[in-house]
Formats: C-alpha cells, structure tokens, sequence
C-alpha cells in the first residue's frame, strides 16, 4: 500500500465529517422542508464539502470517479491510494 503524509488523514477525515452532516441535514429537511436556518446550514456545508473535496483532489488526486471528479493529464485515478485502502 502507499504511504501518504498526517495532512491526508486529517483532510479526508474533515471530509467524511462534513458529508456526514449534509447527510443528517438532509434527513431532517426530509421531514421539515420549511425550516430556513437547516436549509441555510444544509448550504453552508454544502460549500464547505465542495472546497474541501477540490483541496483535498488539487494535493492527493481523485477521490472518486465516474463523472464526480476531474483528472488532469495523464490519468490520476489509480496513482494515489483510493479512499477505501487506507
């Protein structure tokens, strides 16, 4: 397996978090879609995952594929180690 650097766990770690909360968000505006300040925080996170997702992929590569991430040239997908083998 590859080794990466702390940076990586710390940053993917961040990641999971965030999604996590836009999931939980998001199972609560399931049942309460008028509720502005959740959707606002559903937002927020939203963004935040994003940035973090591009900082994250700028560094270390993909994260995933099939039409979720860019590549730049040559193909990056298979250079760093994929989430689920660390």
């Amino acid at each position: 397996m590859k080794q990466v650097d702390e940076k990586y766990y710390d940053l993917l770690l961040e990641i999971q978090q965030t999604d996590f909360v836009i999931l939980e968000l998001n199972l609560y505006l399931n049942t309460h879609p008028n509720d502005q300040a959740a959707i606002v925080q559903y937002n927020e996170y939203v963004q935040r995952s994003m940035q973090l997702k591009k900082n994250f992929e700028s560094i270390y590569g993909p994260l995933t594929s099939f039409g979720y991430s860019y590549s730049p040239t040559p193909w990056k997908w298979g250079k760093s180690p994929w989430p689920w083998q660390i």
